[in-house]
Formats: structure tokens, C-alpha cells, sequence
């Protein structure tokens, strides 16, 4: 193949053959996708979760990732949400002219070891090459397919008065380590991307405490922004205190520097689980005893006033709503 990525690639030829032979099957190869149909036989039986997502991050490659794995890690994060096992994937690729062909090799390897990582078959795909300018180095649309292993399944309108709000870990990780990148910043600690497959970790919950009311990624408008979706769906307030939401220090510190709310930043490993108050110390348990949760904890609780909206209790015990985001904090994050 040439170092660049040609029109011709995406001509559907031996160009494009080549391109899947040598590249995509390389890395993503199984039995199902190995039959190279023009679409993917699966069996699934009972109900299924699907979610699809297109991701078009600035830069392609950041500290702790890169838009290959996040693709794998951001559909795989959606189906879990939903109390599912993901099984399958399909990816989409949408290609500048031009681009360096070791950049795609190594965004489709990263896909690779994701999708092993979180025990996905990459089973159907499609690439398109569009002429120079046309696209920003490369854009991935993925959709995933799990089998929901719990009934009821987790919603964001199942939130209760009484119940327990708990985080997996830190907030704001991957929008700093996005937006650090893009603009050339280096802070006294350096900022890595949370980027990780949530299944296994969800599992362990789901194990643990079947009930789980409310599974949900604080993505695009971080963790107040979700927040307020789940209290307006559950029509309920979302109590949390300020001092319990963990805040690496590094991204605590460039936020101050930058002027940003980590509260608003986007996460793309992290996930907020609400259960009844008496399930709250098994779920932390739980979420402890995988290396993605260690820093699991209590932010706040479900209540029945201020319905619809987030309430943050100040250190003083002063209490302010959290609205959610408003306008494009960083464009392009996922």
C-alpha cells in the first residue's frame, strides 16, 4: 500500500480490498466479520440494548487514547448503561485524502485491543475516503449490541427519592486531557484521558446489587449536565455534596488556571450508578473491587423536592442548583 491514504481506497476496487485485507482484517478479524458479507448474521435471544455514536476528536491521538479506542469505549459504555453485556460492534470510517496510513494502522490496532479488552466482535464496517479537506484527518461512527442480563433494566427514569447517587472515580479527566493537547498546555502534573470500557466493572455491580435504579456516563456536559438529565426524567431532586466528588488535583488545578468546572467536563470512563440507599455499600463494594472503581464513592442522594433539579450543598452547608450546559464548552471532545 502507499504511505497515504488515496481516493482510490474508497473506490469499492483492489484498492479498497487491499485496504480491508491488509488493514481492517488485520486488526479486527473474526469469524463473523471474516465471511466479509454485506451484512452480519448474530444471534441474540431476549431483549437486546443498541446504541450508536460517531466520534470526531481533536486531536486523533491525546494522552491516555485515541479516537480508535474511544470509539470502542464510548458505544461500549452506552450499551452497558442500560444494564447490557456488549457483544458486537460495527464501525463506520470516514477518511481524508491524503492521510498517513501508519496514523489509520495504528487507530484500527488501538480499536482492536479495545474491543478484545471489553469482549466485543468488531462484526460489520464500512469506509469512505473523501477528497482532501473534505474531513479532519478521520471520522468513526460506531454501533454496538448487548444482551440486557437484568430486568428491570437500569433508566434514567427510574431515579427514587431515598436512593444513593455514586460515582466510579474522578471527574473532568478526559475534557482537560482534550483540551490540554489541542492547545499545546502542559500543567505542573501532566492530565491522562480516563478512556476505558466500563462493561466489566458494570458487571460486577449488576452482580451485586440487581435493583440498580440508574446507570449513566457523564460524557459531552459532565457530570451536572447528567445529573439534571436523570432529574428531569425521574421528575426528582439530585443532592450532592461538593466535597465528595473526587477531582484529580491536576485537573483541579488547570481547571483553576483555565477557569473551567470540572462538574462540566466530560468523562469517557467514568459512570454515575443510583440505587436504593440499602444496596449503596454493596455497589461501592463492588465498584472498589475493580481497578476502574478504587476511587468509588457517595456523592449525594435522590429526594423529592426541587423536582427536575440538581442541587450542589456547599462545603458551608450553603446549597446552589447546578443549571446544565449551556452553549460548547470545547467542541469536538468525542
Amino acid at each position: 500500500m502507499s504511505e497515504r491514504l488515496l481516493l482510490d481506497h474508497g473506490s469499492g476496487g483492489k484498492a479498497s480490498q487491499r485496504l480491508v485485507a491488509e488493514m481492517f482484517m488485520r486488526h479486527l478479524d473474526n469469524e463473523i466479520l471474516g465471511r466479509l458479507d454485506d451484512a452480519a448474521f448474530l444471534n441474540v435471544s431476549g431483549p437486546i440494548a443498541m446504541s450508536t455514536d460517531s466520534f470526531t476528536v481533536d486531536p486523533i491521538f491525546f494522552p491516555g487514547g485515541d479516537i480508535g479506542c474511544l470509539a470502542v469505549h464510548g458505544t461500549v459504555n452506552d450499551v452497558s448503561m442500560l444494564g447490557a453485556k456488549p457483544l458486537y460492534l460495527t464501525c463506520g470510517f470516514i477518511l481524508e485524502e491524503g492521510l498517513d496510513l501508519g496514523d489509520l494502522e495504528r487507530v484500527v490496532a488501538s480499536m482492536g485491543r479495545a474491543a478484545r479488552e471489553a469482549g466485543v466482535l468488531v462484526v460489520a464496517g464500512d469506509t469512505k475516503v473523501v477528497p482532501r479537506g473534505a474531513a479532519d484527518k478521520m471520522f468513526i461512527n460506531t454501533t454496538g449490541i448487548g444482551a440486557v442480563v437484568v430486568d428491570p433494566a437500569p433508566s434514567g427514569h427510574r431515579a427514587r427519592p431515598g436512593d444513593a447517587i455514586l460515582l466510579s472515580g474522578t471527574m473532568g479527566d478526559h475534557g482537560l486531557a482534550i483540551l490540554s493537547t489541542r492547545q499545546g498546555l502542559s500543567f505542573e502534573s501532566p492530565v491522562v484521558s480516563d478512556c476505558a470500557s466500563l462493561c466489566h466493572i458494570v458487571g460486577r455491580v449488576l452482580d451485586a446489587v440487581p435493583d440498580v435504579h440508574v446507570l449513566r456516563d457523564p460524557t459531552r456536559g459532565g457530570l451536572a449536565t447528567t445529573l439534571n438529565e436523570i432529574a428531569g426524567q425521574s421528575g426528582v431532586g439530585c443532592f450532592i455534596e461538593e466535597s465528595l466528588i473526587p477531582v484529580d488535583p491536576a485537573v483541579a488545578g488547570g481547571c483553576a488556571v483555565l477557569g473551567l468546572d470540572p462538574l462540566y467536563l466530560a468523562n469517557e470512563g467514568k459512570f454515575i450508578c443510583i440505587v436504593p440507599e440499602e444496596d449503596a455499600e454493596a455497589a461501592l463494594a463492588a465498584m472498589r473491587a475493580d481497578p476502574l472503581g478504587r476511587g468509588a464513592c457517595r456523592i449525594g442522594e435522590v429526594r423529592a423536592d426541587h423536582p427536575g433539579k440538581v442541587v450542589m450543598i456547599t462545603p458551608l452547608g450553603g446549597q446552589r442548583l447546578l443549571g446544565m450546559l449551556e452553549g460548547e464548552q470545547l467542541p469536538r471532545i468525542c
